[in-house]
């Protein structure tokens, strides 16, 4: 996989597990159906998911040649960017009306 196909895969992952907290009613995803699943169930979903587009991204650094080391600055912009990519999900979730519940 080229450099460029690696950074696509890392975004592509990370709208995803971005957006999922605020797109599923299961408790991490795989687990039980709850209706009223809390907003502190969906921050921890995002934290998880967060960590695991960074694994991915690491994953696929590693692959391609050496892994640079990061300081705070660079975990302080992929928080805020995965905050960004989140946006639509929480859109959806909080702030759209649903006609079902109208």
């Amino acid at each position: 996989m080229n450099q460029s196909a690696a950074t696509w895969l890392v975004l592509l992952v990370a709208v995803l597990a971005a957006n999922a907290p605020f797109l599923s009613q299961r408790i991490l995803l795989v687990g039980r159906r709850d209706a009223g699943k809390s907003g502190w169930w969906r921050l921890l979903e995002l934290l998880l998911a967060a960590l695991l587009t960074l694994a991915v991204g690491f994953a696929l650094e590693a692959r391609a040649g050496q892994r640079q080391p990061q300081g705070w600055e660079f975990y302080a912009a992929a928080a805020c960017l995965f905050l960004t990519l989140a946006f639509p999900g929480f859109v959806w979730r909080y702030l759209k009306r649903h006609r079902d519940e109208a």
